[in-house]
């Protein structure tokens, strides 16, 4: 409807088009939801190219804070072995010394 396309709202539905099932539509597919018009599936192209450039977009982005969280929280996991082992190295050390008096 945004688009000035509200006439294939009823046809679109009548399919179950969804967003999902919006992004795989091609020409021949427009056209077959009595898309006749080749501005008008001009126009549906144009913006689902839009669409997918700014789905492809975010899922990077996605990707990229997902391996930035693993990236973190191994350098956490990291730090707290290093802590560990001190601490280990520490209470060992105490009780040497403890033996040895």
């Amino acid at each position: 409807m945004s688009l000035n396309l509200e006439q294939y709202v009823s046809e679109f539905s009548a399919q179950n088009i969804n967003g999902e099932h919006l992004l795989q539509l091609d020409g021949t597919k427009l056209k077959a939801l009595g898309m006749t018009s080749s501005q008008d599936r001009a126009i549906i192209k144009r913006k689902l190219k839009e669409m997918k450039a700014s789905l492809e977009k975010a899922r990077k982005a996605q990707e990229k804070m997902e391996k930035q969280r693993e990236k973190l929280r191994k350098k956490e996991q990291e730090q707290l072995q290093r802590r560990s082992k001190k601490t280990d190295k520490c209470s060992s050390d105490a009780t040497e010394g403890t033996n040895e008096q």
